[in-house]
């Protein structure tokens, strides 16, 4: 039934590569900071770059293609406005006559957290994806590692954000920032990621629980252990003495 509705791969990576190319290049026009945009958008760059040098070795699925599109397509707001003043109660103010920060009772702009909640939750199936048809990990691995990835590499994009705050000062820096005078700011961002990805995990393991007829037997399987030789410095004699090529 699923293959009478959707659109076939190529052409929902068409689709998907063309919204964005468009909301790109018009959300590149005139951004609120040029410095901001500039710097938000590199690690961007280094995503489409690498999406598009492993196209013929590894293909994502629509799925996971269709989360990081949104994802990006989220941020790229983020990177026109600058986080810290994109005008989303100014929206909801003019779209449905109410303000989203006075109902949530938010004293600062919050586009930021929710992005960073985004993240979490759109990114790490595709990160999940990565880990099955590559590393080939099953059952509980399978949904642990792509969270411990995606709140690592939340982690890593705080300190990315911190070193070019330190690095270029000033209100670019500031900006790129987006601290908005909270010193627990990178916390609660990872915090939210964190939580996104949670969430994320907890429904593909609530959906391959439900569907997938070989789960208790992959769960189980994952926790055999597969080698029972200790490594570190037995491994390590081992390969000294040339009986053996496993690493430490």
């Amino acid at each position: 039934m699923i293959e009478r509705w959707r659109l076939p791969y190529r052409s929902t990576l068409s689709l998907l590569g063309a919204a964005f190319a468009l909301e790109f290049a018009i959300l590149a026009i005139a951004p609120v900071s040029r410095g901001v945009w500039l710097a938000e958008n590199l690690l961007v760059f280094a995503l489409a770059a690498a999406l598009l040098s492993s196209y013929r070795r590894f293909r994502f699925s629509r799925v996971s293609y269709t989360l990081m599109f949104v994802f990006l397509g989220l941020h790229q707001i983020g990177a026109h406005y600058t986080y810290s003043l994109v005008p989303y109660d100014a929206w909801t103010r003019n779209a449905f006559g109410f303000s989203l920060d006075e109902m949530l009772g938010l004293e600062r702009n919050h586009y930021d957290r929710f992005v960073h909640f985004a993240y979490g939750l759109l990114m790490a199936y595709p990160i999940r994806e990565v880990f099955l048809r590559i590393v080939d990990v099953r059952g509980f691995w399978g949904y642990f590692l792509p969270l411990d990835l995606t709140m690592s590499s939340s982690m890593v994009f705080e300190l990315v954000e911190w070193v070019v705050a330190d690095v270029f000062g000033g209100s670019l820096g500031h900006e790129y920032l987006g601290a908005q005078g909270d010193v627990w700011d990178a916390h609660k961002d990872m915090a939210l990621a964190s939580l996104g990805a949670i969430v994320a995990m907890a429904t593909t393991l609530s959906f391959n629980r439900a569907w997938q007829r070989d789960f208790a037997a992959e769960w189980a399987d994952s926790f055999r252990v597969k080698q029972r030789t200790p490594l570190g410095e037995n491994a390590v004699a081992r390969m000294l003495s040339g009986t053996s090529d496993d690493g430490a």
